[in-house]
C-alpha cells in the first residue's frame, strides 16, 4: 500500500479534527463510509473535547484497529482479543514514540514544554496504523 500519511495532514488542514484526518483517511480500506467516520470520530478530537483524555489521532487509529479486527458479529461477537491485540500494538508504539498518550501532555499544556504538536502526532499515528494495520507484520499480530 502507499503510504497515506500525507494525506492525513491535508484532511486536518482542511478543518478535520486529530481523529477524524487518521480514520477517515483509511476507512475506504476497511469498507466503512468517510462520512460515518467522520461523524463517529469527532467527539474524539482534542483529547475527546477538552485536551484531558487520550490524543484524537491516536483515537483514530485505534477506531481503525476496530474495523480491522472485528468480526461485526452482532449475535456472537468473536473478535475482541484480536482487536485488542492491535489496539494495545498501536497505543504502545504511539507511546514509545511520542513519550505520551494523553493530549494536554504531548501539547504540554501544564508543563509549558510541548512533545508533539497536532501534525506530528497524526503522523505518527498514521505511520503506526499504516504498519500495524495494513503492513506485512499485520499478520503476525
Amino acid at each position: 500500500m502507499k503510504s497515506r500519511v500525507e494525506d492525513t495532514i491535508k484532511r486536518h488542514k482542511s478543518g478535520y479534527n486529530c481523529a477524524q484526518a487518521v480514520v477517515c483517511t483509511y476507512c475506504d480500506l476497511l469498507d466503512t463510509k468517510e462520512q460515518a467516520a467522520f461523524c463517529m470520530s469527532e467527539g474524539f478530537g482534542a483529547g475527546m473535547g477538552g485536551m484531558e483524555n487520550t490524543c484524537g489521532a491516536l483515537s483514530g487509529a485505534v477506531m481503525l484497529a476496530g474495523l480491522k479486527g472485528s468480526d461485526g458479529n452482532l449475535e456472537d461477537p468473536k473478535t475482541k482479543g484480536k482487536t485488542y491485540q492491535l489496539s494495545k500494538e498501536i497505543v504502545k508504539r504511539f507511546q514509545e514514540t511520542c513519550g505520551a498518550t494523553i493530549c494536554k501532555e504531548l501539547k504540554g499544556i501544564e508543563t509549558g514544554k510541548p512533545k508533539y504538536a497536532c501534525p506530528d502526532c497524526i503522523r505518527t499515528a498514521a505511520k503506526i496504523a499504516e504498519d500495524v494495520l495494513f503492513g506485512e507484520e499485520n499478520e503476525q499480530i
